[in-house]
């Protein structure tokens, strides 16, 4: 039905609300026909209307876009502008967390060499620290070519395992993945004593590169050394347990860079122990020296063992703290006496319990003091 049929189907009353409503001029005194044909020629002058509105949207408003005087045109240049800055930051973002010789540029003013020391912070916990050069990094990308846009750096654990003689063999137990802007990292290990060697460097998919690779470290056995906080300055209180335990005074020839960070970061000499603690005098004593010595000897027990994680472990009646895998370990002074020290162990609803006993005797024995004239 076109639209003049739908007019003439509606009633006067209709048109005349309609004509009211469309601001049609001397409505009331119209008839029905007069009626339809105003609000036809009102409709026809709408439909012009929108049409040209249409028009000058379509191209006087494009155009001004075109040439930046819109508003429209503005507003989504703007908006283009904070979408660029938006991925402008991600591309930085993304690029920063790939390079890792940042800090060591920040740190050493350019001047550094690549290079990779592992150290033995307890039985359970590694702590890798670095260097590399901006060269390494751009020698690694180029090497890895297309792949590199999905490349995350890496710090990856091998087990060195030996066969009684000098022969070696590393089998590659995890990829850890790491970020730039940092120069370290704790690495959690278990099972000890297990000996370990790491590489970084940058992996993608299957292909991985390597920049530097660690010294080989063995860790202690369960019990067998205290935890130490996770800072340089702490490091300093024990350095000589933690340099022995990284295997600093096994090899001196073959340990350069584990020996040069220790002294680096803790402006002391490291080689002989007594040099080490001491000075270098405190290796050859003098010869006028006074021989009266304070000289003290005392020890301490360490009771370390495992059971089923979930155990209720106590040791002479009191609690013994166990760690998430089940091993525990005990410290306590070792007084000049026979000590039995019976420890249990029982499940987490106590069907189960067992009972090992420990019976230890420490004898001191104070030798008399030799004399010697320093002239004969």
């Amino acid at each position: 039905m076109t639209t003049v049929a739908k007019l003439r189907a509606r009633t006067a009353k209709d048109l005349a609300n309609m004509a009211k409503r469309k601001q049609v001029p001397g409505w009331h005194s119209m008839r029905k026909e007069e009626l339809v044909k105003a609000l036809l020629k009102v409709a026809r002058s709408e439909r012009a209307k929108r049409a040209a509105r249409t028009k000058r949207e379509g191209d006087g408003t494009g155009s001004r876009s075109r040439n930046g005087d819109g508003a429209n045109g503005t507003s989504r240049a703007k908006r283009n502008q904070r979408v660029e800055r938006k991925l402008e930051q991600i591309r930085a973002k993304l690029a920063d967390s790939k390079d890792l010789a940042r800090r060591s540029e920040e740190q050493s003013g350019g001047r550094t060499k690549d290079r990779l020391v592992v150290m033995v912070r307890d039985p359970y916990w590694l702590h890798a620290y670095w260097e590399l050069t901006r060269r390494s990094v751009e020698r690694a990308e180029a090497a890895m070519g297309y792949d590199w846009h999905a490349a995350q750096p890496v710090l990856r654990v091998f087990e060195v395992t030996r066969d009684g003689t000098t022969n070696s063999a590393k089998t590659v137990l995890r990829d850890i993945e790491i970020h730039g802007g940092v120069n370290n990292w704790y690495i959690d290990v278990d099972d000890p004593p297990r000996g370990f060697q790491v590489e970084i460097g940058y992996k993608s998919g299957e292909k991985y590169f390597a920049i530097a690779r660690s010294n080989t470290v063995t860790t202690p056995r369960a019990g067998s050394a205290e935890a130490f906080d996770r800072n340089w300055s702490e490091v300093a209180k024990d350095f000589d347990r933690i340099y022995a335990m990284s295997g600093g005074y096994q090899d001196l020839q073959g340990n350069g860079e584990l020996r040069e960070v220790f002294e680096q970061q803790l402006r002391r000499p490291m080689g002989n122990p007594m040099e080490t603690q001491f000075g270098l005098g405190a290796a050859s004593p003098r010869s006028d020296e006074r021989n009266n010595i304070d000289f003290q000897v005392d020890t301490e027990l360490i009771v370390h063992g495992k059971t089923e994680p979930g155990s209720h472990v106590t040791l002479k009646g009191e609690p013994v703290h166990l760690r998430d895998d089940g091993s525990f370990a005990v410290r306590f002074s070792l007084p000049d006496r026979r000590h039995v020290l019976p420890v249990v162990a029982s499940t987490r609803d106590g069907a189960e319990q067992r009972t090992i006993v420990l019976a230890i005797d420490r004898n001191t024995k104070v030798m008399e003091p030799v004399i010697r004239d320093p002239g004969q």
